[in-house]
């Protein structure tokens, strides 16, 4: 097996959505992922009071953006009409240990 081999992949969301619903399926999956880091973060202060835990602000920082970014994309195709087709797959890929 390669480090790059794809091996699973997981459907998380894979349908078509009235503006409203496509906004809580997106949020709720970005605000899941906050949430890891957020715990995340917090083990990693449980563990040592003055650990760096930047990288992991700026990924909060960096969802929240992205965040608000699709609920401006979805208010600005709302007022057009329509629906949105939505498909989240997630690859998981295997590294070996060295």
């Amino acid at each position: 097996m390669t480090a790059t081999e794809t091996i699973q992949k997981v459907l998380l969301v894979n349908g078509e959505f009235t503006p409203s619903e496509a906004a809580e399926v997106i949020g709720s999956l970005i605000d899941q992922k906050i949430n890891f880091h957020k715990i995340k973060r917090l083990q990693q202060w449980e563990q040592d009071h003055y650990a760096d835990t930047s990288t992991i602000e700026n990924r909060i920082r960096e969802l929240e953006k992205e965040k608000r970014a699709a609920k401006a994309f979805i208010r600005q195709a709302q007022e057009e009409g329509g629906s949105f087709t939505i498909h989240g797959e997630l690859r998981i890929c295997f590294t070996p240990s060295a």
